[in-house]
């Protein structure tokens, strides 16, 4: 399996065990993610942006896959991408020059696979 493959594998195996427990409070939390990224006064693809420079200055590796997934799946291009990314960079330091090198990656990835 690959790098994509291996995520969204994991990703949805533990998501099922999670949404089989019994805790509305993380039933709750599930549910106002998702909703928060639908469509409202601002569309989808801004959205992603946001969640992806917001996770990339969070520097959670996740979170950054998860929103490439997502900027790939509404068509954000590889220039959308990269420029925020950079703005990401340039606001959370250079310590998310890691977290930055393994989204290129990640984003290289997922070109692959379209």
């Amino acid at each position: 399996m690959g790098l994509v493959e291996d995520f969204n594998g994991y990703r949805t195996k533990m998501n099922e065990r999670i949404m089989a427990s019994d805790s509305l409070i993380i039933k709750r939390i599930f549910n106002l993610d998702t909703n928060a990224y639908a469509p409202g006064a601002l569309d989808v693809k801004s959205k992603e942006l946001i969640g992806l420079t917001c996770s990339l200055v969070l520097r959670c590796d996740d979170c950054v896959r998860y929103h490439l997934g997502k900027c790939k799946e509404v068509g954000l291009t590889t220039d959308e991408v990269q420029e925020a990314m950079g703005i990401s960079t340039l606001i959370g330091g250079t310590i998310v020059v890691p977290h930055l090198r393994r989204a290129f990656e990640y984003w290289d990835e997922l070109s692959k696979n379209v």
